[in-house]
């Protein structure tokens, strides 16, 4: 893992559906290709939904279950569900996303992204790969790969960035359990991306997105913003200040 002396925060962004708008329906067909594979192992439809839901909830990833139970390739699931996705027909580039991002100042803060996907195209398609220093993403190659919102993503995340205080983190995710467990290791700074009222795919179910928390749920100080451009008014001490 990395060792850095640079002692700067980091702002770490989750990609998928928070770069981008759940309406572009990513995370519909998402969930339609994962389906489809898990019928390919020779389960039913209904099978295939059940265990779809309950690996993606029991692992927050529906690939670590199908790697421990199932002998599954995982760089050939990537190539049948993540690779196969137009991405270039159903996300562009946005001007004022990258005008958010170049008005981060980098003297304060170093700018990251991590996701649960495995080697993401996002970031080049929305042309922000060069405002992005470094990137934690699913290693498929590893065996007994991590994934969020599993601490040891989180750690490996910091470590792989050289940084050891969690304090330092500052961190936003459309997935509110991914925010929680961030925020539980210390993470201090942590934003709930949530386009509330629009529908996404989770587990292969179609859900309305909401704010609302799951029986038991942390007590934490997370803030809730529906556009990143919130960012500007939450975080306000990493962007550039106006002359």
């Amino acid at each position: 893992m990395a060792t850095s002396n640079d002692d700067r925060p980091i702002v770490w962004f989750d990609i998928d559906n928070t770069l981008y708008s759940t309406s572009a329906k990513i995370s519909h067909a998402m969930g339609e290709r994962i389906h489809a594979y898990f019928v390919s192992l020779g389960l039913t439809h209904e099978e295939a939904s059940e265990l779809h839901l309950r690996y993606y909830t029991q692992y927050g990833l529906a690939l670590r279950g199908l790697t421990r139970h199932h002998d599954v390739d995982p760089l050939d699931f990537d190539q049948k569900c993540d690779g196969s996705i137009p991405l270039e027909e159903m996300i562009s580039f946005s001007p004022e996303l990258r005008k958010l991002f170049e008005d981060i100042d980098r003297s304060k803060v170093r700018v990251w992204a991590l996701t649960n996907a495995y080697k993401p195209r996002v970031l080049r398609i929305l042309k922000l790969d060069d405002l992005v220093e470094g990137l934690v993403y699913c290693d498929y190659l590893a065996k007994d790969f991590v994934c969020k919102p599993e601490p040891e993503y989180y750690k490996m995340a910091m470590a792989k960035a050289g940084l050891s205080d969690p304090s330092k983190c500052y961190f936003v995710d459309d997935n509110r359990g991914n925010v929680d467990a961030a925020r539980a290791l210390g993470w201090a700074h942590c934003v709930h991306f949530c386009e509330k009222g629009l529908e996404g795919v989770e587990g292969g179910r179609i859900l309305q997105i909401d704010n609302e928390r799951a029986p038991g749920a942390p007590d934490n100080d997370v803030i809730d913003v529906t556009t990143l451009e919130e960012l500007r008014k939450v975080w306000p001490e990493i962007f550039k200040q106006s002359e």
